[in-house]
């Protein structure tokens, strides 16, 4: 009977301390839910920690709703946001989406406007931000997003190396390709790389733009199979095959850094990662250009979304409406990133 009686409140103090474990756990998890918004962004470069301090910063203030910041690599983050969203489950509050996505997004009927949110919100205006930027987010009447930022696709040289190897390239504030190419036969002699082939996304856009292509004449249907594409595709080649740029293999930002190519077409994100390089004296300057009389720099922008969730509350969309209201007023560190 002894062993019973023991065997059984054995058994029921190990339901009551289970039935306890998952009250906590459900009450904790709940609770968690309601106090912090889950921000997904893809700065997962140099700039990723200006952002951090960004939301470090907001979360001191003591905000109802505190920012727990979550960033993943731009391909896996595009890859997860359809699974979640179709899913329901796991759907981030807030997210950080490039402004060529939004009409995608908006297509699929997957964001859910701020419309309802912006009158509480007046300083959440075209007025205070880059008309291109803000522009972007509003589609078929409603607003979709709000901008973070502006960024360009530039070109980064070393002072040094300029001076010797294209002294005057600089002296009407546009740097050719015929430039960079008389540069880098130059300076091939010496171990020095002339242009570093970096992302070639954006390369091509500006120079297929400044060569007279669009990459669509309706707005859906694509139109690269040009003579404008095929000379864009013929002048980087060129480029490869004169070695004038990087080998196939060597990291153009290593060289850049170390102080062995002359020009290095990136974006101004990566600013952080150049000034860590102590010894580079470095400037910046248009995107490289065919001809000085069209000049055009690839340029995106990071918005702010909040993707369909039916069990995101009205207290937690007022929350990822303060933090917004507080980064567009505290953004200088996201400045300094470039």
């Amino acid at each position: 009977m002894k062993k019973t009686a023991v065997l059984m409140f054995t058994i029921l103090l190990v339901f009551v301390m289970a039935l306890s474990g998952c009250s906590s756990s459900s009450s904790s998890g709940s609770d968690s839910a309601k106090k912090e918004i889950v921000y997904w962004n893809p700065f997962t470069g140099p700039d990723g920690e200006n952002m951090k301090q960004i939301v470090n910063d907001y979360n001191k203030t003591n905000p109802e709703y505190k920012i727990k910041n979550v960033s993943i690599t731009e391909g896996d983050m595009y890859t997860k946001i359809p699974t979640v969203v179709n899913s329901g489950k796991g759907i981030p509050d807030l997210t950080i989406v490039h402004a060529e996505r939004i009409k995608q997004f908006v297509d699929s009927d997957m964001l859910t406007p701020y419309d309802d949110y912006l009158a509480d919100y007046p300083e959440l205006k075209a007025e205070n931000y880059v008309p291109a930027g803000w522009n972007i987010g509003d589609l078929n009447g409603s607003r979709y997003s709000i901008p973070l930022d502006v960024h360009s696709f530039v070109m980064y040289y070393n002072k040094e190396l300029l001076e010797k190897y294209a002294p005057t390239a600089l002296d009407d504030n546009v740097v050719t390709f015929d430039e960079i190419r008389e540069a880098g036969v130059k300076s091939r002699k010496d171990g020095i790389t002339g242009f570093g082939f970096t992302w070639t996304r954006p390369i091509f856009l500006s120079i297929y733009n400044q060569l007279g292509g669009d990459i669509t004449n309706d707005g859906e249907t694509p139109t690269l199979n040009t003579p404008e594409a095929k000379r864009t595709l013929e002048l980087l080649k060129g480029l490869v095959d004169d070695k004038i740029t990087n080998k196939d293999g060597e990291d153009p930002g290593q060289l850049f850094k170390s102080g062995k190519a002359i020009f290095y077409p990136e974006g101004i994100w990566m600013q952080n990662s150049l000034n860590e390089a102590k010894k580079l004296n470095w400037g910046l300057t248009n995107f490289a250009q065919v001809s000085p009389d069209k000049i055009v720099n690839w340029t995106s922008s990071h918005q702010f979304v909040m993707f369909k969730d039916e069990n995101r509350s009205e207290e937690k969309a007022k929350g990822i409406m303060d933090f917004l209201d507080y980064v567009r007023q505290n953004s200088l560190p996201w400045a300094k990133a470039g």
